[in-house]
């Protein structure tokens, strides 16, 4: 891209959607539990960042001068522009939790008590507690320079203790590991008081009980570190040998790679973190202040104790009327395709298309792609179970999933000894299609089913990840759906082109350029021209060229993206008419919606992909036609909602400050709620429509 049209460097726009997770916990019509869920959230966000995309830039500095000119942005300051914006997120992040959520808490009867705050029977039940389930844990080392230095284990909490040798009278520093991930966090104290609850944090016990581990020396105080290493295992460009191997082997070294950051209390004095600086060798860039507690991901276990008027009220999944009642679930497919949203509709469908394909004498194949899959899963138990009732079985398991390498090994594994065909991830391309289908014989002739996503194939996912699904058997589809199984089972092109599917690595990136295109076209014609965009990020260079000049040209753009923006709208002379939103709310917004007005003919699109240099060039990826007239029009629906929320959604502009965007509505707006009840009302009139049929 020509560096004089407005881009935002992914990363800079990646913390801003952090931002929008944290404002989510400063929200008072969050209710209080889910606001500590997302500090939570918040926190599990930017470990991921610092491990995988600030260990990258890291890397990059190291290299020096000659990255500069390739990437056309200088590391250095990228990163010195993370540090910044991470330190004020971190100052907000403590200021809420302080001063917001702990008195919030308390006026609900939860109070989270310091060491110094215990009455003398808490005192009693954490010295108790201490030696009894911690003291094989807490490992103590004294800090001696010069010597050998301690490995601070990824991720783990640890403090280092300031203080005094008795005998030499000199200031000698400790480390001590706080045993949170053997024992949990947040441990309850002994109340007497009815309806009251109180909560000290693991860190805090550590503090209480230090004099113990420590005789001969007195403890001037005490402050908290995290290490956070490396987690990239730099396999995607590998072209050659065996795959699975090197994976297994990144895997081994992942949790002692090399810092990407050294997270402290900014409370320390200045001469204990030079101290620490040189003791485990790190760097400027490696330091991140924060508050007096760290690993905050640890906010997903508070306890509730009961009290469910803090949590989110209800919204139970809606049973999909017709495939969950069907009788003959592969004859309600053929009469007709069915889309399903989740969370909103019950996954027990998907489940359903796999026990039924496991246990139907006429099913002869079952092929999937598994990109994250749950640890528990009915659907892997079923494509087991079809191996020993004779089924042909194919999965393709893509073990380049981030984070879910070892899971996905782990079922390869299991599958290959059900005796499923298994396939493992392409060198240097990742598969990240969600595509699964059913071959059946039926009056002696072979027939497919398929099912395509815009999420994974993970029962626990999809009750908060909202993505749609569709069964069809449309031989448009089947087809190539078919042909795109044989691709990746076989490493070899097809013969035929994909006409109706759009697939990463063959026609993609071109058919959403022509589409664009034809809007173009349109708008120049004086006719009406129109894009809705909805997706995870957006930073792909030549697509954000492209939607310019589509803007540029008249075209009407809108967006909503959930994470990464790397596009600018309402930029001057180039974006006057792309508007752009986020939506951060209970469930996580996943799925991906390609719209284009087509001069009346609307078409819609849903896929597995963002557009990312990564996604349109780098993986296998599908995008799928909505043909149904009845299921186009209920996409386009839920997207206006989705665009008409005036509660959730956030401006995306230039100065990436989040603003609550507000509309001309009266009526308070707020998408998912409002998705819910859409979706309740068809599953309501299609329970009204079965039962006249069977009257």
């Amino acid at each position: 891209m020509s560096d004089q049209l407005p881009y935002t460097h992914r990363d800079l726009s990646w913390l801003s959607f952090n931002q929008r997770v944290l404002q989510e916990a400063m929200d008072p019509s969050v209710p209080l539990l889910e606001r500590l869920k997302f500090m939570a959230i918040y926190a599990s966000n930017l470990d991921e960042f610092f491990r995988v995309r600030v260990a990258s830039h890291r890397n990059l500095v190291r290299l020096g001068k000659s990255t500069k000119r390739e990437l056309n942005y200088d590391p250095k300051v990228i990163l010195r522009a993370i540090l910044k914006e991470v330190n004020a997120q971190q100052e907000q992040f403590s200021k809420i939790y302080s001063e917001v959520l702990i008195p919030a808490l308390a006026d609900h009867g939860i109070y989270t008590r310091r060491r110094l705050e215990l009455d003398q029977k808490q005192e009693a039940f954490v010295e108790e507690f201490f030696h009894d389930h911690m003291l094989p844990f807490v490992q103590p080392v004294l800090l001696v320079k010069n010597k050998v230095r301690p490995f601070l284990n990824n991720g783990a909490l640890y403090l280092v203790i300031e203080m005094i040798d008795r005998v030499n009278v000199e200031t000698t520093y400790a480390l001590v590991k706080i045993p949170s991930d053997e024992l949990g966090r947040f441990i309850t104290l002994p109340t007497t008081e009815e309806g009251k609850h109180e909560v000290i944090l693991m860190d805090d016990i550590v503090r209480h009980s230090i004099s113990w581990m420590f005789p001969g020396y007195d403890i001037q105080d005490t402050y908290s570190i995290k290490l956070t290493r490396d987690a990239e295992l730099y396999i995607d460009d590998e072209f050659s040998g065996d795959l699975v191997a090197k994976i297994r082997k990144g895997l081994s070294k992942r949790h002692v790679g090399p810092a990407s950051r050294f997270v402290y209390d900014r409370e320390m004095p200045a001469d204990l973190l030079a101290y620490l600086k040189d003791t485990f060798n790190l760097g400027r860039y490696d330091l991140l202040r924060e508050g007096r507690y760290h690993n905050n991901s640890d906010f997903f276990s508070f306890p509730s104790y009961g009290l469910d008027d803090l949590k989110n009220s209800p919204m139970p999944p809606i049973a999909h009327t017709v495939l969950t009642q069907a009788e003959d679930f592969w004859k309600a497919i053929r009469e007709e395709d069915h889309l399903l949203y989740y969370p909103y509709h019950d996954y027990e469908p998907v489940v359903r298309f796999f026990e039924e394909a496991s246990a139907d004498p006429t099913v002869t194949h079952i092929k999937i792609v598994q990109y994250r899959v749950a640890k528990v899963s009915r659907i892997m138990d079923a494509i087991c179970a079809a191996v020993k009732r004779g089924k042909q079985v194919t999965v393709f398991i893509e073990i380049k999933a981030r984070f879910d390498e070892e899971a996905n090994l782990a079922w390869g594994e299991k599958l290959e000894k059900a005796g499923v065909t298994v396939h493992y991830s392409f060198p240097g391309v990742k598969v990240h299609s969600k595509v699964a289908m059913v071959r059946r014989v039926e009056d002696g002739v072979g027939k497919l089913y398929t099912y395509m996503s815009t999420g994974n194939f993970h029962e626990n996912t999809a009750k908060i990840y909202s993505d749609f699904g569709h069964f069809t058997t449309d031989k448009r589809i089947t087809d190539e759906v078919a042909r795109l199984f044989s691709y990746l089972e076989t490493v070899k092109r097809p013969k035929q082109s994909f006409e109706h599917l759009l697939v990463g690595q063959f026609n993609m990136r071109a058919t959403f350029i022509d589409k664009i295109d034809r809007e173009i076209k349109f708008a120049k014609k004086g006719k009406k021209a129109r894009i809705l965009l909805k997706m995870n990020s957006l930073q792909d260079t030549k697509m954000i060229e492209k939607l310019y000049e589509a803007s540029q040209a008249g075209v009407e753009i809108r967006l909503i993206v959930r994470g990464i923006f790397s596009l600018v709208p309402q930029a001057e002379g180039f974006s006057e008419n792309i508007q752009a939103i986020s939506i951060v709310d209970r469930y996580l917004e996943h799925a991906r919606v390609f719209m284009f007005h087509n001069g009346g003919d609307d078409e819609v699109y849903l896929s597995s992909a963002d557009w990312m240099t990564r996604n349109l060039s780098y993986r296998i990826e599908t995008a799928f036609p909505i043909y149904d007239e009845v299921l186009r029009k209920r996409i386009v629906d839920l997207m206006e909602i989705q665009w008409a929320d005036n509660v959730k959604s956030r401006t995306l502009d230039a100065k990436m400050k989040n603003t609550y965007r507000r509309t001309s509505q009266d009526l308070a707006i707020r998408s998912q709620v409002e998705s819910y009840y859409y979706i309740k009302r068809l599953e309501d009139q299609a329970q009204v429509a079965l039962a006249e049929e069977e009257n």
